[in-house]
């Protein structure tokens, strides 16, 4: 009986240590490769993780440079700067906000055809000249002239009847006090109705603010008084018409010029007259591609400064 006691004694301490032999060996196995653990593709090597190009390598990041926008974006501005002008565009360079400096001031008029309420006919102002290539993202940023680098603000106001030297003022006067003007360079333009103002406001009392003009088919008859005053006021000037305008005679253009330059200014008025055209004189006039002396209309007018 002692016998077999011992003999299943010894049984349950063999039996224990193939047991324990086998629980390590089992334990000391190389973990399975599944998906997820590190010796294969894991979390930081799938798209996202910082082993590929992340957030610090996408587009808007301050490690890559965004470049500024290299057009105008002209913009609506739906507000009454007085009775007759509801609403205007404006379109500012695009390092406007980056800057603190001054810049150039054009102001540009549209014809007769575009009056409106300055808010849903706003979008008539963008018809033709300045405003159509504003529009069309076809008018540079930028002008040289005599090695000087120049961008203009552009304020182009939606008149609601035909506009008035006080109302031009108004428009003046509520662009210096609401953007950073150089005013010592402050320029108009228009065609047609708007070309007409543009003459009558050099030939005003407030002339003197102004560094040069160009009026396009100038919707004005000159009188006398006003072309002395321009004169006097020592306006430069870039007058164009079509000698075919059936809408308004290139004679009101002639006789401003004459007028004018017979008072022997300082900066005499240049004229360019086409033969034909009809009434769109503006076209050519403000294409930035159009040179005379090696000037477009925008290098013209930033030779000057009061």
């Amino acid at each position: 009986m002692r016998g077999k006691w011992r003999f299943a004694l010894a049984l349950i301490i063999v039996s224990f240590t193939i047991f324990d032999a086998c629980r390590k060996s089992v334990r000391q196995l190389p973990l399975p490769i599944i998906p997820g653990n590190d010796s294969v593709p894991g979390i930081d090597s799938i798209p996202g993780n910082d082993t590929i190009p992340g957030n610090d390598s996408i587009p808007g990041n301050d490690t890559v440079p965004v470049p500024a926008p290299s057009k105008y974006n002209q913009v609506p501005v739906h507000y009454a700067i007085n009775p007759n002008v509801g609403g205007f565009y404006e379109a500012l360079p695009p390092s406007y906000d980056s800057t603190d400096k001054k810049y150039p001031l054009l102001l540009f008029f549209h014809g007769g055809g575009e009056r409106g309420d300055g808010n849903l006919q706003l979008p008539l102002v963008l018809r033709n000249s300045v405003t159509k290539r504003l529009a069309e993202k076809t008018l540079p940023v930028s002008f040289t002239v005599n090695g000087e680098e120049f961008s203009f603000i552009i304020i182009s106001p939606q008149f609601k009847a035909w506009p008035s030297v006080n109302d031009v003022h108004d428009i003046l006067q509520y662009a210096v006090s609401n953007y950073r003007v150089d005013e010592s360079r402050i320029y108009l333009s228009g065609l047609s109705m708007g070309g007409g103002v543009t003459w009558e406001y050099a030939g005003s009392n407030y002339g003197k603010s102004i560094a040069a003009i160009v009026p396009i088919c100038g919707a004005s008859w000159a009188d006398s008084a006003v072309a002395k005053k321009i004169a006097s006021n020592d306006v430069p000037g870039w007058a164009f018409h079509n000698m075919d305008d059936g809408s308004v005679t290139v004679n009101s253009t002639k006789r401003y010029v004459n007028i004018v330059n017979g008072q022997h200014p300082v900066h005499p008025i240049r004229m360019t007259l086409w033969p034909t055209g009809g009434h769109d004189a503006w076209t050519q006039a403000s294409d930035p591609e159009y040179r005379e002396e090696g000037m477009n209309i925008y290098e013209w007018m930033l030779q000057y400064k009061r």
